[in-house]
């Protein structure tokens, strides 16, 4: 038996390999697991410090596929280990994401769900 998502905001599944960016260290620090327009969930290839702040960028493919760079100031809410080495699940709450991105993020959230 599967239990029912509660969360708010629908989620969209990543299955492609989307790189996350720390953009004040200038490095690729994990890739996207799944997203929703108020939060979202990275493997993390590096060290996360717990309850601290992050500006962050991913890429997701806009209306004509072209890459549509996405920043958010985030809050890292929770992390888990996970079974490799080094690698570990971290959730995060957005706290800054300009407007016509979050548009952009909810529209490419809704292509998922009617397609399913």
């Amino acid at each position: 038996m599967t239990t029912p998502d509660t969360r708010r905001a629908p989620r969209r599944q990543v299955a492609e390999l989307v790189p996350v960016t720390d953009l004040m260290a200038e490095t690729v620090i994990g890739r996207l697991g799944n997203v929703s327009e108020t939060g979202m969930l990275m493997l993390a290839s590096v060290p996360m410090q717990d309850d601290a702040l992050y500006q962050l960028q991913f890429t997701i493919p806009g209306p004509q596929g072209q890459p549509l760079l996405i920043d958010v100031g985030v809050h890292l809410l929770w992390s888990e280990q996970t079974h490799a080495p080094g690698q570990a699940w971290v959730g995060f709450r957005f706290l800054t994401l300009a407007r016509e991105s979050r548009e952009q993020l909810r529209q490419w959230i809704a292509e998922e769900t009617s397609a399913v």
